[in-house]
């Protein structure tokens, strides 16, 4: 990409992710995943794809709960960037107009790329030529979103209208469509209409103006949450109580459908919103009989399916057209054209209390990870690795003793005031209440089995008396 001056990335990065349970839950949300076979997340190909080349240092806006995820998916890159954290969800409108601030206060008149962290792009070198060439008139005043060419007639996105030609690839944007029926979909192919991408380029003074006009309350929530912002860690925490004002909307429906500046080029990137199974399953190598087959699966007279499984045998006999998702905790078996409701599953799933519906079997911590092994009255039995360097915070339990059996590395063990090494095979004991802390100070992850004997095993029963990464 060669702009016409240094472009500012502010990626979004809070989504929940949810019609790819149970792979992609609140906990770990999709643009954290590696769901392709490049070794990255989707969210580290977007940083990627504007490391260099004209691009600034990236604004990424993501939620309280992925900040040290996102940190570490960053660092694993050797990529830098201003982390912006959300209090709570106010979708794309907030989390653009945050942007958009931080980039002008940054440098005035900033040349912005807004782009999902969620998205798959299998050609970069035309998504970025074509965000070039909207930078070229971002700079004269427009506020340019990237159309995709469609491919086929799909419901599951929105599509764009073009109006008068501008030139160089790019037409106003003459309207905002939402996801058509099959029948209204063929039409728009036939009018050449484009899905919308969700991508946009604009001088940030330009976006400002025009929510003040368009969504003013929008714009006054996030000016007031980032003025009262403060830093932790690395981190830059907006203001819960300004930011709780914003309205709930997108950028779409604040500006992009009321603004008089709108302007799309048309681009045929292979770019995939990878918003449901089905989609996903698109996008990926078919085997013979036409399946996706990943993991630990193993299938008879199957077609046309997509089989993946995280670590249990998964087989599937006699179908066709089908979805079937397992992981630690949970299956989804579904038809592949009725994928799209998954949404609609989980939230029955969060209404019923189901703790499957939003978190992972393995819940990560900025020291690593654990994993649930078994649970009953009055015991608990966990996987836990921590990384090198990692530490766990100092703390201590109101209603439970814990074991920890060193499996695998070397554990720096704070017991009250005594400090001790454990190697493999080794066992700590931590009787209630007592002072603790948990260091991997070795090269290696360290790996181990914790069991846990109370009256209560809750996450809850945690006091914190230190930590480094700054958790209340």
């Amino acid at each position: 990409m060669n702009p016409l001056r240094e472009v500012v990335p502010v990626i979004m990065a809070g989504g929940a992710g949810t019609r790819l349970w149970p792979v992609s839950r609140d906990s770990m949300p999709k643009q954290f995943i590696k769901l392709l076979d490049d070794g990255v997340s989707p969210f580290q190909a977007t940083v990627r794809r504007v490391s260099g080349n004209g691009f600034g240092r990236p604004i990424v806006i993501t939620n309280d709960s992925f900040r040290f995820i996102c940190a570490e998916q960053l660092s694993s890159l050797g990529i830098s960037a201003d982390i912006v954290l959300e209090p709570d969800r106010r979708d794309s409108a907030a989390a653009v107009a945050v942007g958009a601030l931080m980039a002008e206060r940054r440098q005035p008149e900033a040349l912005c790329l807004v782009m999902a962290s969620d998205h798959v792009i299998k050609d970069e070198p035309s998504f970025l030529a074509a965000a070039g060439r909207a930078s070229e008139f971002a700079c004269k005043g427009r506020i340019m979103t990237l159309g995709i060419t469609p491919d086929q007639p799909a419901t599951a996105y929105g599509y764009i209208r073009r109006g008068r030609d501008l030139g160089e690839g790019a037409f106003v944007l003459d309207e905002f469509v939402e996801k058509p029926d099959a029948e209204t979909a063929q039409r728009y192919l036939a009018k050449g209409y484009v899905w919308n991408s969700g991508n946009f380029v604009f001088v940030s003074s330009v976006m400002l103006r025009e929510m003040q006009a368009l969504a003013p309350d929008v714009l006054k929530a996030a000016t007031a949450a980032l003025d009262r912002a403060v830093r932790d860690l690395d981190f830059i925490r907006l203001d819960a109580a300004s930011f709780a004002a914003s309205p709930t909307v997108s950028i779409d429906y604040a500006v992009m459908e009321k603004t008089q500046l709108g302007g799309v080029v048309e681009t045929e990137c292979g770019w995939s919103d990878i918003g449901s199974w089905d989609a996903l399953y698109e996008i990926k190598q078919k085997d013979g009989e036409n399946n996706v087959l990943e993991g630990n699966v193993a299938t008879l007279a199957t077609m046309n399916s997509f089989v993946h499984s995280e670590d249990i045998l998964t087989t599937v006999l006699g179908l066709k057209n089908v979805v079937v998702v397992t992981t630690h905790d949970a299956v989804l078996v579904a038809a592949k054209d009725a994928v799209s409701d998954v949404k609609r599953l989980v939230a029955k799933l969060k209404s019923e209390g189901r703790r499957e519906a939003s978190e992972h079997l393995r819940i990560h911590r900025p020291w690593g990870w654990y994993q649930r092994v078994d649970i009953g009255p009055r015991f608990q039995v966990k996987h836990i690795c921590v990384k090198p360097g990692g530490c766990l915070s100092l703390q201590r339990h109101h209603h439970r003793a814990e074991h920890w059996v060193v499996v695998c590395g070397t554990a720096e063990v704070t017991i009250d005031d005594t400090v001790k090494l454990y190697h493999e095979n080794e066992a700590a004991y931590l009787p209630i209440g007592c002072i603790h802390r948990l260091r991997n100070p070795g090269k290696i992850d360290l790996k181990l089995i914790e069991v846990q004997v109370g009256s209560y095993t809750g996450e809850d029963d945690i006091v914190r008396i230190e930590d480094v990464y700054a958790r209340g």
